[in-house]
């Protein structure tokens, strides 16, 4: 429960700071006529949106193993992080065919606005709040083990990494005179192209764990070595990994002296499931299967 409240904290005070910049952003694109401004303000929109996920999904993850999830529920965690990079490639789309169609009418011989200064000052307020809120959000994640608050960590600093692109192409626009205005829509497709990244690696990742892969290979040879360091214990192998929410789960075999008791067969066993849970959390769920040699 304790790390589901540090948990909700976190995301609280980035929904807190995603709601501030939502409502400046789209006064400040309307009022100053920015595309690149209201491109940015609803990636703020989805920030918002994926607080309010990570929030429902964290709650529901944090419920105890019963009769129907004989492995607890770790994995609506994983699906929050899903979630959020479907949220992240939708958005980043939109972006990219409002700017790219923008560009297209002044290549065309359109005029675009001038965006204001007001614009410009919401960019640069949003570089400065969401790049904090970034390395907040990313020391605790690694303390917490959360892969919900670390995806929600990228997805602030998608954001502000998005501003600096807006705050180029509208300060561009700005100051360079009316032939360069076509630069505000610009820089959104930009922001639009670097959100395509940022969401295709949430993809990759949380689809990944739903889909039962594996742990890296660093991790399972890891695994391996540490098994084997158990006096008595020979050849650990048929390693079998994945992960559960925040959680490792990790099966294997291992050969002992077939003449031993099997008490102190079972007692090796332990004693290897035992190292692993100390190494990689209480959360761990481990299967040793013992075979003679």
């Amino acid at each position: 429960m304790e790390r589901n409240k540090e948990i909700y904290k976190v995301t609280l005070i980035g929904g807190a700071v995603n709601v501030i910049l939502l409502f400046f952003k789209f006064v400040a694109g309307i009022v100053g006529h920015s595309a690149a401004m209201m491109a940015d303000a609803v990636h703020s929109l989805s920030d918002f949106m994926t607080d309010v996920i990570v929030i429902l999904f964290v709650r529901i993850s944090g419920k105890p193993k019963d009769k129907g999830h004989d492995y607890g529920h770790g994995k609506y965690e994983t699906l929050a992080m899903t979630i959020i990079g479907l949220a992240l490639l939708a958005i980043a789309t939109g972006i990219f065919y409002s700017g790219v169609m923008k560009i297209v009418f002044w290549f065309n011989g359109g005029q675009l606005e001038t965006p204001g200064t007001l614009a410009l000052w919401a960019a640069l307020l949003s570089i400065i709040l969401k790049e904090g809120v970034y390395h907040y959000s990313m020391v605790k994640a690694h303390q917490l083990n959360s892969q919900a608050v670390e995806a929600n960590a990228w997805h602030h600093r998608s954001d502000a990494l998005s501003s600096i692109g807006t705050a180029i192409g509208i300060g561009g626009a700005i100051f360079l005179g009316q032939r360069w205005t076509v630069l505000d829509p610009v820089a959104s497709v930009i922001v639009g192209i670097f959100i395509v990244h940022v969401s295709i690696n949430l993809l990759r990742n949380g689809i990944g764990d739903l889909m039962e892969q594996s742990l890296p290979d660093e991790v399972e040879d890891e695994i391996l070595q540490l098994a084997g360091s158990v006096e008595g214990v020979d050849e650990p192998h048929d390693l079998r990994t994945r992960r559960i929410g925040n959680h490792y789960a990790i099966e294997l075999h291992i050969l002992m002296d077939g003449q031993i008791p099997l008490k102190e067969a079972h007692d090796k066993a332990s004693e290897v499931e035992e190292l692993l849970i100390h190494h990689y959390g209480e959360g761990t769920h481990v299967v040793v299967h013992v075979e003679p040699k």
